[in-house]
């Protein structure tokens, strides 16, 4: 009896491996997982060089694992199977009901100094004003909603210790006062790290009292939904499937009134304030100005003037609210941008310049060197 139930449990095992061997082989293959956000590693073509440098072996692997039959389901039963045994945390986010909060590293005060000297090499290199600000994310913000001994570090420490460091600045911008003050409302997407436009709209009012703006009232503007089903950046990474889909929403009209030019590309390009086909995919957060993108430049048809933000993307849901008041804002992302940023503000005239950047972002961006070039 006992050789017997040895025998059904090794043929049992075989025909689940073997199973699962026929279906990769007869499954078609996916370039793009929209549940993760991301291109998959499609079959890597063999020569002897790959295969002897490792690059075929390690991309093979990485082809086994991304296009290996229902992924997407095994990757949510992977996050199920963490909260049963206990744990509340899965590839870096914690879930905590109806949100998902990312997980974040504290990278040290050294590493800090070094990139609060990038802001000030900045300032000190331009005659033009420079506002420095830190957003704290839903993470910190929402702290109490993390479950019980989470080893996520403070941003604010790192937020005060930057705030700190930094010297040779117009001003450093209290964001994290303006957020946390309506920490209750819908200020952070649930299921992405980015905030919301209501999120952004408090930056705003923290950005106008440091710049010494008059920021319009919340009631001037005419909320529009135009998305119900959006699931960001950690919806798709944590696993945690099940959880509502944030709503997206505009404030500012996309009037017709505003020119919004892609620099990158010659000659440049416009595009629109809201670039609504991004409703129709995966990244829908990507609607604000269109996505990333190494330097555009808004033409918002109001006197006033001129602004430079060097962002991340943040910014592209915030910029709609700086429109009235300035003439020109012009948005370069270092992750894309490679020419002297300091030259492009001298031989543009910038009024002012704002090195604005989420405290995650800031914390784990390379590029932020750049601000030095």
């Amino acid at each position: 009896m006992k050789k017997t139930c040895q025998i059904i449990a090794i043929a049992v095992f075989l025909l689940f491996i073997g199973g699962f061997f026929v279906l990769n082989i007869v499954t078609p293959d996916r370039e793009f997982s929209p549940q993760e956000n991301k291109y998959l590693q499609m079959l890597p073509d063999f020569s002897f060089k790959a295969l002897f440098s490792g690059k075929f072996t390690k991309d093979f692997e990485d082809y086994t694992t991304e296009q290996f039959a229902f992924r997407d389901a095994w990757i949510t039963m992977k996050a199920r199977c963490e909260l049963l045994s206990g744990k509340k945390e899965n590839n870096g986010s914690y879930y905590c009901g109806d949100t998902i909060l990312p997980d974040f590293d504290d990278p040290g005060q050294a590493e800090i100094d070094r990139r609060a000297d990038f802001v000030d090499a900045l300032a000190e290199a331009v005659d033009a004003p420079v506002y420095f600000g830190l957003i704290p994310g839903a993470t910190e913000i929402n702290a109490s909603l993390l479950p019980k001994n989470a080893p996520a570090d403070s941003q604010q420490t790192v937020l005060d210790w930057a705030y700190g460091r930094v010297r040779s600045t117009a001003g450093n911008i209290d964001l994290a006062s303006a957020l946390g003050a309506h920490k209750d409302e819908y200020i952070f997407y649930r299921t992405d790290h980015h905030w919301t436009s209501l999120g952004a709209y408090y930056g705003y009012t923290a950005l106008c009292e440091s710049m010494g703006l008059t920021p319009s009232p919340l009631s001037a503007y005419d909320r529009q939904t135009v998305s119900e089903d959006f699931c960001g950046t950690t919806w798709s990474s944590s696993g945690f499937t099940w959880v509502k889909p944030d709503t997206i929403e505009t404030f500012v009209p996309d009037d017709g009134s505003v020119t919004v030019m892609n620099l990158e590309k010659q000659p440049p390009v416009a595009g629109p304030l809201y670039d609504t086909s991004f409703l129709d995919v995966k990244d829908k957060y990507s609607m604000f100005l269109g996505g990333n993108s190494a330097l555009r430049s808004i033409d918002t048809g109001h006197d006033g003037p001129t602004l430079l933000i060097v962002r991340d993307s943040y910014t592209d849901s915030l910029v709609p609210f700086l429109l009235e008041h300035f003439s020109r804002i012009d948005l370069v992302d270092l992750r894309y941008y490679r020419d002297s940023l300091a030259r492009y503000i001298e031989d543009n005239g910038f009024d002012s310049v704002l090195v604005l950047y989420s405290v995650s972002n800031f914390t784990t961006d390379q590029n932020l060197f750049l601000l030095a070039m």
